[in-house]
């Protein structure tokens, strides 16, 4: 398989704020494997998130680096092998590498994969394909004026709202309930105390919020058992719960988890990480960093095996060089292209 990298700054509509930083550009890598004996080609990426401190030139060069072994690969082997076994040989040989590079060349693979298989991805995975999960829309953190206007501007049946300030945080929520009947999601990107979330909770329950996601911490443990306990809202594991091994710590301390596949290292880690989930009687949500519609329509394909999604990450872009998955307004469900693979495919029209 040939390795080509589509390096793109992601213009955002508008200043993406949350408890830790800001941002209006988002640097990614489009990852394109090409078959050369079907001319078919997988896609998949990896956003240079610099909170976990990534940049493209450095991301690039490790890319770039393993096109030699990849190209020893080709449709023989993920039809020979199975892909499944082509993935965990992939993962092994690659541990030391960043999960988010995993990632790209994890979904790349799926995506040729069910290009061959002339299907689209979720269709060749056992899922109850009637089962139709919504995904929310984000509200940055902002001035409440400012996060007002946004949600008037995209009305939405389910909305995530991003806190994390503090005192004011439930008189936020108080004023956006003025504007829509949607359920929230709250989202205090570790912002919190133990004593702030527990306190917040009830008030937040009666305003229709339907969970908190990730209020402290993830290595104040003692301080999530607490809320835990007395929270009067289920809460959601982000940061504490990246990768498969966080699973089972997450059973004992939260009501569910968030999966973000690129923090994990892709699409085959998230549905064992789903498995896990279940097992252990926690709910389960897939997120997305922000990322254009690549990354959003392989993370799509996980839909009927969650109880929440927020992948609204290429809805929040100026410019998208991809098409692909996209989600109804009025019920928040995914509309899939009719392609086979992820369903993903470049604009060519826009320039890296």
């Amino acid at each position: 398989m040939h390795l080509t990298i589509h390096p793109h700054d992601l213009p955002l509509r508008d200043p993406f704020r949350i408890a830790h930083e800001s941002r209006t550009v988002q640097p990614t890598l489009i990852v394109e494997l090409r078959d050369e004996d079907t001319g078919l080609s997988g896609l998949g990426e990896a956003p240079m998130t610099r909170y976990y401190g990534l940049d493209s030139e450095t991301c690039a060069a490790v890319l770039r680096s393993l096109a030699p072994a990849l190209a020893a690969q080709g449709v023989k082997e993920l039809g020979s092998k199975g892909v499944k076994a082509v993935l965990e040989a992939l993962e092994r040989a690659l541990r030391d590498v960043s999960p988010f590079l995993r990632c790209a060349l994890d979904v790349a693979l799926h995506d040729l994969w069910a290009k061959v298989q002339g299907k689209r991805l979720g269709l060749l995975w056992e899922q109850d394909q009637h089962r139709h999960i919504p995904t929310c829309y984000t509200i940055g953190l902002a001035p409440v004026n400012e996060m007002v206007r946004k949600l008037r501007a995209k009305p939405w049946p389910v909305y995530k709202i991003k806190l994390g300030r503090g005192d004011d945080d439930v008189a936020l929520i108080r004023e956006l309930r003025q504007h829509t009947e949607a359920p929230f999601y709250v989202d205090a990107n570790t912002g919190w105390t133990a004593r702030q979330a527990i306190a917040y909770s009830g008030p937040l329950s009666e305003l229709g919020v339907v969970f908190i996601e990730q209020p402290l911490k993830p290595e104040d443990m003692k301080g999530q058992a607490e809320v835990h306990r007395h929270a009067a809202l289920p809460i959601l594991a982000d940061e504490s719960c990246q990768t498969e091994a966080d699973v089972a710590r997450c059973a004992e301390l939260f009501s569910g988890i968030n999966i973000k596949v690129v923090k994990c290292g892709g699409l085959l880690p998230a549905r064992r990480m789903i498995a896990e989930a279940r097992r252990l009687g926690l709910q389960v949500m897939a997120g997305c960093m922000t990322e254009s519609s690549v990354g959003i329509s392989a993370i799509a394909q996980l839909l009927p095996e969650l109880d929440y999604a927020d992948l609204d990450g290429a809805m929040l872009l100026a410019h998208d060089p991809a098409t692909g998955v996209t989600f109804d307004s009025a019920t928040g469900y995914a509309r899939y292209p009719g392609r086979p693979g992820t369903g993903a495919a470049l604009n060519l029209s826009v320039q890296t």
